[in-house]
């Protein structure tokens, strides 16, 4: 173990040298392990009759430098394996930092230092696993935060960790405080003080990297600096923490709603543990949203815990071991081993849930019967009779749905959620309305004569493979989900059966049975009221497919119009943004009105977060990841697609509309199918799998046209009408590629790709995409300001940085007004960020050249009355500026 620094006068009395560098000496005590002669037996024969208070650990590591005869003890050890993981520590983490001192007391003094720090925080985590242990020391750690770095009461610390800040080659040993709004340091070390606080709305890179100067460290970016944090405890669980921080940021900068998440943190309490409850609760939500995307879930979906545990495959006849989860709606099991096996139960399907007969090969079994007759048994439970209980205790609190599964053995082309009376009760949108039954398809082809060829056969057979599955795997949201469901998806789903089991896989089945007569709701809300979304969606409606007869006529524009009307009712965040019209319009033809909308809000608010807000940041973001999966797959293409700046051309396209766009229906709608049930991994893999197909043209290219030719002339078998007119060039045809084959292609090829690793991408791409549109809109109301003020541009920016930042800090610690009042992205950049009366006088007296004068409240106050023309105490930055240079005829004196 770490122990306090102490003095050794005599480093080989009764010792062994091990191993040693110019910096440590591990050594073994003499008696201890082999060897040792008659000195070694005496010594051992001391320590073993020495009282065991008196005892010394077998193995230390010594601290020593050349110009001093003073050795330092700072660690020991009772095995070879204890002492051995500390001189690792140090050779990994210390050793290459402390070798760049200039003196050795410098040396003595930071290594001292860090031990010190090392030991602080291990006790600090050791006494945070006590039980009601009191949080004194944690908060003594939060009023010294706010005391050293100025923060109001209102800023929640989340932890703090002992760690070294670079500041130019030298480190220096101090605490890192992790706040909900910003990261601080400081340190006071030979005689030097040290600290600094970035907000994390600021960072625009947090990576974990090892490089020779820097040993393991986290890199904390912003736009104009970089800082550097190493030798931390544990680096991934403070890196782990930074990233959750970094994100509540990244969507405060987005929508208003982040605010209002950060106040719903609870406040820590007397009889918390010494361990933050900040950093619990943020824990707890990352767990949550890894279970909600794991199993497709909503979003207020709560985890309540996870165990190991074995569930009995029927069709398989063997026990399969993975994790059971429980929340407050479901019941939930992956495998340990990927696509083995996955199962969601909905609380509201369960009828028994029973202790079984325990025995040697079936120890503590729980069995789990449905309403549709389908049993689960688990086993293997570590703590059987409270899993039983929680489970029954949510049970309880579950409102009995008259509206279930449909019978996993109904017959193919009556969707689970659509058939019979039964499938619209509880809906209150115009029952007589054709498309509130049926999908689009359905209506059209519903007295066509029976086609007996090739493609109805191929379709014939596809859904007796999907009977066969349903027999043997069970139907509906409790059916076992394998890697034969998977096989089949890729091979194509049945039209009949796409709308159930879009349903089914994405998770928007159970948001629909959950919300009987929402959708209808809506309409009656919507309908009639006009807004820019409903404008847009109007002017978008005959764009959608117009090659598709079943939108070449009223039923089909009206149907759709609803949808897109009755969702940007919804969700006014979003509203409508161009490209939600296609994907829509497909959704219809294979689902009724109700399904339709309900996967329009499984895609926009689960499965692509952010596509379709008004700046589709999720698209951008995306388009960045796959840049990078473009560089690390591909590297010799990426460099040449750089240099022609196609890949974010493409790219953005692709992803907005998942390749509906872009090729031909029958294949794109293939892609959907995958996409439902892989979610966007499939997406990545197919278009890396699209430009690996055409490397070789593609790097022949000299322009940026000439490969979007190439990629725009990509014609996938079978060749039908098209929703957009692809780019040719010359009288030669185009390539036929069969859809399946680049499917089977992109698994091959690019099936390593995991959802885990692209979420991570996200979180460092996400970072980039906001702040690279922060500035796009800083430097759109510097243009716009320029010729209305008499400020340069250089002082205008330091202006907007200045009120940006006033703004924030108001919207973090709370005042009269609420964030969204402060803040309306829909405004013009010029108008979005306002500040209240008290804020615009801090900053007038700091900015105005009268600053000394006695009267420079009373002014600032009267001018904010005079700009505030509305009458809403808030002024925006057009009005500051206008203000500021109107009363100033002197360049502004600025804080440095």
């Amino acid at each position: 173990m770490w122990i306090q620094p102490e003095e050794v006068l005599l480093a080989g009395a009764l010792w062994v040298s091990e191993r040693a560098n110019p910096f440590f000496i591990l050594q073994r005590r003499r008696g201890h392990g082999r060897g040792g002669g008659l000195s070694g037996l005496l010594v051992g024969t001391l320590d073993v009759v020495l009282d065991s208070s008196a005892r010394v650990a077998p193995y230390r590591i010594l601290l020593q430098t050349s110009d001093s005869q003073i050795y330092w003890n700072v660690a020991c050890g009772s095995s070879r394996k204890e002492i051995t993981e500390h001189w690792d520590w140090l050779e990994s983490n210390l050793l290459q930092t402390i070798s760049i001192f200039d003196n050795d007391e410098d040396v003595t003094t930071f290594v001292k230092g860090k031990i010190s720090g090392i030991i602080a925080e291990d006790n600090r985590l050791k006494q945070g696993e006590e039980p009601e242990e009191d949080c004194g020391k944690f908060r003594e750690a939060e009023l010294k935060m706010r005391r050293l770095f100025g923060m109001p009461d209102e800023e929640k610390l989340v932890n703090y960790y002992s760690c070294s800040y670079w500041k130019g080659r030298v480190p220096r040993q101090g605490w890192l405080y992790l706040s909900v709004n910003h990261l601080c340091f400081y340190s006071f070390l030979l005689g030097k003080e040290v600290t600094l606080v970035v907000q994390w709305t600021e960072v625009t890179q947090l990576e974990k990297n090892a490089t020779l100067v820097f040993p393991e460290s986290v890199r904390v970016s912003t736009r104009h600096t970089e800082h550097f944090f190493s030798m931390f405890l544990n680096i991934n669980d403070t890196f782990k923490l930074m990233e959750q921080l970094a994100n509540i940021a990244m969507r405060q900068l987005l929508d208003n709603e982040a605010f209002a998440a950060d106040r719903s943190l609870p406040k820590p309490s007397k009889t918390l543990k010494n361990v933050s409850a900040l950093k619990r609760d943020l824990d707890a939500r990352a767990k949550n949203e890894r279970y909600r995307a794991m199993f497709r879930l909503m979003q207020d979906e709560r985890l309540d815990g996870h165990t190991d545990c074995t569930l009995w495959t029927p069709f398989a006849k063997m026990h399969v071991v993975g994790q059971l989860f429980i929340s407050n709606n479901y019941i939930c099991f992956n495998s340990r081993e990927e696509d083995l096996c996955q199962l969601i139960i909905p609380l509201r399907e369960v009828s028994i849930v029973e202790k079984a007969d325990s025995s040697s090969v079936l120890p503590c079994p729980v069995s789990i019967s449905t309403k549709n007759k389908m049993n689960f048994l688990f086993a293997n439970l570590k703590d059987r009779d409270f899993l039983v209980q929680r489970i029954s205790d949510f049970l309880q609190r579950t409102p009995d749905s008259s509206w279930g599964d449909s019978s996993p053995l109904s017959l193919i082309g009556q969707s689970a959620s659509s058939s019979g009376p039964e499938a619209i009760r509880g809906r209150q949108y115009h029952p007589g309305l054709p498309t509130a039954s049926q999908g689009l398809l359905q209506l059209y082809y519903r007295d066509t004569p029976e086609d007996l060829g090739p493609k109805a056969m191929k379709e014939k057979m596809k859904e007796e493979a999907w009977n066969i599955h349903f027999s043997e795997f069970g139907r509906g949201v409790c059916m076992y989900r394998t890697s034969r469901t998977r096989e089949l998806v890729l091979n194509g789903i049945p039209e009949r059966l796409r709308g159930e089991l879009w349903l089914l896989f994405s998770g928007a089945q159970n948001e629909m049975v959950t919300h009987p007569g929402y959708y209808g709701d809506l309409l009656e809300q919507a309908m009639g009221q006009c807004s820019l979304a409903t404008e847009e969606i109007e002017r978008d409606l005959h764009r959608s497919m117009p090659e598709h007869r079943a939108f070449q006529n009223e039923m089909g524009i009206a149907a759709l119009r609803r949808v897109l009307t009755a969702y940007a009712h919804r969700n006014p965040g979003i509203g409508y943004c161009q490209a939600m019209n296609i994907v829509t319009s497909v959704l219809l033809l294979y689902c009724t009105e109700e399904e339709a909308f309900w996967l329009l809000v499984a895609l926009c608010e689960r499965m692509l977060p952010d596509y379709y807000n008004t700046r589709v940041v999720g698209a951008l973001v995306d388009q960045g990841v796959f840049e990078e999966l473009t560089r690390a797959f591909l590297p010799l293409l990426y460099e040449h697609m750089q240099d022609l700046g196609v890949i974010s051309t493409i790219s953005l396209s692709w992803f907005l509309t998942l390749f509906l766009s872009v090729m031909p229906f029958d294949s794109a709608v293939l892609l959907v199918d995958c996409f439902f049930y892989e979610g966007i991994k499939v997406i990545f893999q197919v278009a890396l799998a699209v430009l690996h197909d055409n490397m070789d043209a593609l790097l022949s290219c000299s322009d940026e046209g000439e490969a979007m030719t190439i990629l725009g002339r990509q014609t996938v078998a079978p060749p039908i009408p098209h929703l957009h007119a692809l780019l040719t060039s010359g009288d030669d045809p185009p390539q036929e590629i069969d859809i399946f084959q680049l499917i089977k292609s992109s698994y091959e090829k690019f099936g390593s790709l995991r959802s885990d690793v692209i979420e991570q991408m996200r979180f460092k791409q996400r970072l980039k995409v906001i702040q690279s549109l922060e500035d796009t809109a800083k430097r759109s109301v510097v243009r716009a300001m320029m010729t209305e003020s008499a400020f340069s541009i250089e002082e205008l920016e330091e202006l907007y940085c200045l009120f940006k930042s006033k703004h924030m800090t108001s919207c973090y610690w709370g005042s009269s007004s609420s964030a969204a009042e402060r803040h309306d992205p829909s405004l013009p950049y010029l108008e979005q960020y306002r500040i209240d009366p008290a804020q615009f006088i801090q900053l007038f007296t700091a900015l105005a050249p009268w600053v000394c004068g006695g009267h420079t409240p009373t002014l600032s106050a009267r001018l904010f009355r005079l700009l505030d023309q509305n009458q809403d105490r808030l002024v925006n930055f057009k009005e500051f500026i206008t203000g500021l240079s109107e009363s100033s005829s002197i360049k502004p004196r600025f804080w440095c």
